[in-house]
């Protein structure tokens, strides 16, 4: 829909410049004018409107120009930033990210969160994202907004964690609670939603239009671009794949149920499958990242236990991914999380099982890859959440100086 008014048209042209240097990189004033199709007045005008609220920057001098060369506009790194918070069974995590896609941060904080609940959980959480806010703003930068990764059932317009049942959450008003403790309301979604957010935007699969993404993690979640855009559903509780009924003689899952996917292929049926209850695996004390070495280091090591419980894990994530591949059929199913540190020995028997078990020839052109982002990609996802009010409107962050920028005359984009 076309803006109606004039405040809304620069606020659009002002988004779509911003889109132009994200997709396209660094060009000259000339070339954003090309690109958007607006005339090199507005372009000037929008470009020095964005350096004005820190959101763009002149970079090095454009090459190939005629007359007197000017400079490449660039995305300003540091300057405007998202924040992004998980939380899980055994951790808690914040990243930083600014407007120019760089991770300013990352920290991640081993901990019991089951043990701690919803309070414990809401501190910890509000410490993490209080210690960034402070350090932004140390460095004169501005905080465009905070969001939070949760895996279970999450009513996002209302901040609510309807049900986190490896977490042992039910009904947390978790935006509200949080906010009392930073002074920002942020925002709440499932981690796989957010995970498919971060692949989708800097990921191995980026700019896929149609991609799914699996979280290896305690529980198992599935998040869903379709045609470029999140997939939710009708009340929001799309990608619970974890709790598909799989084995109705399996383990008992933490939602209670029998045999649900992540009983079968899950970060507990890893642990179980690989080592005793007295191994170094298995101490939840351990950081994740260390005891995954352990594993790969048994695995590189020939050990058999390891290799056995990594081809049954590798197949039964390719039965149940299967069936997402003939019922989506997405471009990419991107392993994440655990799935991705252990990938060299789970892919083989995965795309077995997927070759096997896909209606469509090939299987439906769908690649099985690994996640690049480690599990950095929930808390990345919450961070370009955030991002996102300031991408669809710049006027949200500051101006830098006292001086209005001069406007031109707003103008439609070309539609040729």
């Amino acid at each position: 829909m076309e803006p109606k008014d004039q405040i809304g048209l620069r606020r659009a042209n002002l988004a779509h410049v911003l889109e132009v240097l994200r997709v396209h990189g660094p060009h000259s004033r000339a070339g954003i004018a090309r690109l958007t199709g607006l005339n090199k007045a507005t372009s000037s005008s929008l470009v020095a409107e964005l350096t004005d609220r820190g959101l763009v920057r002149l970079g090095s001098p454009a090459t190939g120009q005629f007359g007197r060369p000017g400079h490449l506009v660039e995305l300003r790194p540091g300057t405007v930033c998202g924040i992004g918070l998980e939380v899980n069974v055994d951790y808690a995590a914040v990243a930083v990210l600014d407007v120019a896609g760089t991770l300013v941060r990352h920290r991640r904080v081993a901990r019991d969160l089951v043990a701690l609940g919803p309070d414990g959980a809401v501190d910890l959480l509000g410490e993490l994202a209080s210690a960034e806010i402070a350090a932004l703003r140390a460095d004169d930068a501005w905080v465009a907004g905070v969001s939070v990764a949760v895996p279970g059932l999450i009513d996002v317009s209302a901040g609510v964690v309807r049900l986190a049942p490896n977490l042992g959450w039910r009904e947390v008003p978790l935006a509200a609670r949080l906010a009392e403790r930073i002074g920002l309301v942020p925002g709440v979604d499932n981690d796989a939603n957010h995970s498919a957010l971060a692949e989708h935007a800097a990921g191995v699969a980026a700019g896929t239009p149609d991609l799914l993404y699996l979280t290896g993690e305690v529980g198992v979640g599935g998040g869903v671009i379709s045609g470029g855009s999140l997939l939710r559903g009708a009340t929001g509780f799309t990608g619970e794949v974890g709790h598909m009924p799989l084995d109705p003689a399996g383990e008992r899952c933490g939602c209670g149920r029998i045999g649900c996917w992540e009983t079968s292929v899950g970060l507990a049926a890893l642990l179980r499958g690989v080592a005793g209850d007295d191994d170094p695996v298995r101490d939840p004390a351990l950081d994740l990242e260390q005891r995954l070495t352990l594993i790969a280091g048994r695995a590189r090591a020939g050990d058999a236990r390891t290799l056995a419980a990594l081809h049954r894990i590798g197949s039964a994530l390719g039965v149940g991914a299967s069936i997402l591949v003939n019922v989506l059929n997405p471009a990419v199913v991107v392993l994440g999380g655990y799935f991705a540190v252990l990938g060299r020995w789970l892919l083989g028997p995965a795309r077995e099982e997927l070759c096997a078990r896909v209606l469509a020839p090939g299987p439906a052109g769908c690649e099985l890859v690994l996640s690049d982002l480690g599990f950095t990609a929930a808390v990345r996802g919450g961070a370009h959440a955030a991002l996102d009010a300031v991408l669809t409107d710049p006027t949200t962050a500051p101006s830098r100086s006292a001086t209005a920028v001069r406007q031109a005359p707003e103008q439609h984009r070309s539609t040729s």
